[in-house]
C-alpha cells in the first residue's frame, strides 16, 4: 500500500514543526511558503519545497498540489490568506484538508468551505498533529517524552473477537492496554477481556512500536 503524500503550507515554527516529523515517520512531504528563506531553509528536510503565493490556483495547480493526500494549512498570522487558500484546496479536489486556525472566528469559515479538521496552536503541537494524522484510527496522541507517547486509537477489524491474552501486545509489539474506552465505560481489562467493534484502546509505549502497531491495524 502506498505511503500518503503530505502538503504543509507556511512554515513558520509550527508548519516547520509538521514538516520535520512528518519526514522522519517517512512520508513524502510538499513544503510551501510564499517567503523564500523559510523554504531555504527546509530544502534539507522536505521531500521537495517550493516558493508560492497559494491563495493563487494557478500557481497550486503547477506545483500538482491536485496530487496530494492531505494539505495542511499551517499559515501564520494572515487569516484572510489561510481561508482563501483552503477555499481554492477544496474547490480543487484535495481529499484531507487541516488548517491551523487563530480565533473561533476563523474556524467557523474554514470549517464552512469543508476543512476536515483543524487546530489551534495553543491545543496541540506540530509534533502531536503530524504522528496522529498519519493515520486513520488514531483519536489522540499524547508526548509522554522525546520517546514515549501515550495514544487513544481505535478498535479495527482485526481487533474485534480477540482477547487481550490472545493479541498479547506487550510480547509482540512491547506495548500496554491502560484501559478500554467502550462507550460511557472505562475499563482496566482482565486477560480474558473481549474487543468490540466500538472499543477505543489506552496504549502507552515506545514510538516506534506504537507506529507499527498503528499500521498493522489499518492494513
Amino acid at each position: 500500500m502506498a505511503k500518503k503524500t503530505f502538503a504543509v503550507i507556511g512554515l513558520g515554527r509550527f508548519g516547520t514543526s509538521v514538516v520535520e516529523e512528518l519526514t522522519k515517520g517517512g512520508f513524502e512531504v510538499l513544503a510551501l511558503d510564499r517567503n523564500s528563506e523559510r523554504v531555504d531553509k527546509m530544502a534539507k528536510t522536505a521531500s521537495h519545497v517550493a516558493v508560492v503565493d497559494t491563495s493563487d490556483e494557478s500557481a497550486l495547480k503547477d506545483i500538482g498540489i491536485q496530487s496530494i493526500d492531505h494539505v495542511i494549512v499551517a499559515i501564520g498570522k494572515d487569516i484572510e490568506d489561510s481561508i482563501l487558500t483552503t477555499l481554492i484546496l477544496k474547490e480543487l479536489g484535495i481529499k484531507k484538508i487541516t488548517v491551523k486556525v487563530q480565533n473561533e472566528y476563523h474556524e467557523k469559515v474554514v470549517r464552512r468551505l469543508g476543512a476536515d479538521e483543524v487546530i489551534q496552536p495553543e491545543r496541540v503541537t506540530g509534533r502531536r498533529l503530524a504522528h496522529k494524522i498519519v493515520t486513520n484510527n488514531i483519536l489522540e496522541f499524547y508526548d509522554l517524552n522525546e520517546h514515549y507517547s501515550f495514544i487513544v486509537i481505535e478498535s479495527s477489524s482485526k481487533l474485534v473477537g480477540y482477547t487481550v491474552v490472545n493479541l498479547d501486545l506487550r510480547a509482540k509489539y512491547d506495548i500496554n492496554i491502560v484501559a478500554i474506552k467502550r462507550g460511557d465505560d472505562v475499563i482496566i481489562p482482565s486477560p480474558d477481556e473481549v474487543f468490540t467493534e466500538q472499543d477505543q484502546l489506552l496504549l502507552v509505549g515506545k514510538n516506534t512500536d506504537l507506529e507499527k502497531f498503528s499500521a498493522w491495524c489499518e492494513k
